[in-house]
């Protein structure tokens, strides 16, 4: 199925705000939508292992063109000779060579090398990568969960402070767009084959949304962020409007703004006019 541009879609729904929003995430949460978005790199495996690692890999690496960050997921996974879990946990210190070089914008080796460590150490004493964003309670919220992950992400005692700035937290007041885009990926049970719902933990009605500046535009000018600044508070914010759509599953409107936002042509006119 081809990806509809947001110009083409029928600007009138049923229902308001929410029956238009309804059938924007209908639009845009099908097959077509995976090949042109960082989620198609886990979607080229089938081990729930190598879905987590790429997954969080591409998640991390978002930011720039998705053309480029696709290509440099796709080389880091031939680096890792197309099996990333049995590269990490298996893998000789000479193999490491040849991941000296790989770089994304201001990701570089230093930091490869570093999730690489991180991944083997936690692949060594769990089964899969939901269990690191589960606090200690073993009652998991946003919040708590995603601080207590980057605490966690970086407890070796040899990490490079330079890689903390690629792994963000509510702690820092960062929107934490990345990692709530991976755990959508990961936990949303997606009839339509674009999320995995591959853990079960972490429900969908916990999720928050990734508010990139996308989604952060179109939200606004549809008056469901009225928070002046963008960070936690403001990805929050919007989620708890969205949660009056659907409180079960309110990430699933990241379909519908981000697909509204990434049109270019999609002016503030025509956005207004859902309301």
């Amino acid at each position: 199925m081809q990806f509809q541009p947001a110009n083409q879609l029928p600007l009138q729904g049923a229902g308001g705000l929410r029956g238009s929003l309804d059938a924007k995430v209908t639009q845009y949460n099908q097959p077509g939508f995976i090949a042109n978005d960082p989620i198609s790199i886990p979607h080229m495996f089938t081990k729930k292992q190598d879905i987590e690692i790429m997954g969080f890999w591409a998640a991390t690496l978002a930011w720039g063109q998705r053309v480029t960050i696709i290509n440099k997921c796709k080389e880091l996974i031939t680096l890792m000779d197309g099996a990333p879990y049995d590269f990490i946990i298996n893998h000789e210190e000479i193999d490491l060579k040849k991941l000296l070089h790989f770089k994304h914008r201001t990701f570089n080796d230093i930091d490869t090398l570093y999730f690489i460590s991180f991944f083997r150490y936690h692949y060594t004493n769990h089964e899969s990568l939901e269990s690191a964003f589960i606090p200690a309670t073993g009652h998991y919220s946003a919040e708590t969960g995603l601080n207590g992950f980057r605490d966690y992400f970086f407890s070796l005692p040899d990490f490079p402070h330079r890689t903390k700035k690629h792994v963000s937290s509510p702690s820092q007041k960062s929107t934490c767009k990345r990692l709530n885009m991976f755990l959508r990926w990961m936990v949303r049970k997606d009839d339509n084959g674009v999320d995995f719902g591959i853990w079960n933990r972490i429900k969908p009605s916990n999720l928050i949304m990734p508010c990139d500046l996308h989604v952060d535009r179109v939200a606004r000018k549809l008056n469901l962020i009225t928070r002046k600044q963008t960070d936690w508070q403001t990805a929050v914010e919007l989620t708890e409007r969205l949660r009056e759509f659907d409180p079960t599953d309110p990430v699933k409107y990241d379909f519908a703004l981000f697909g509204l936002g990434i049109e270019e042509r999609w002016g503030a006119n025509e956005i207004l006019s859902i309301l």
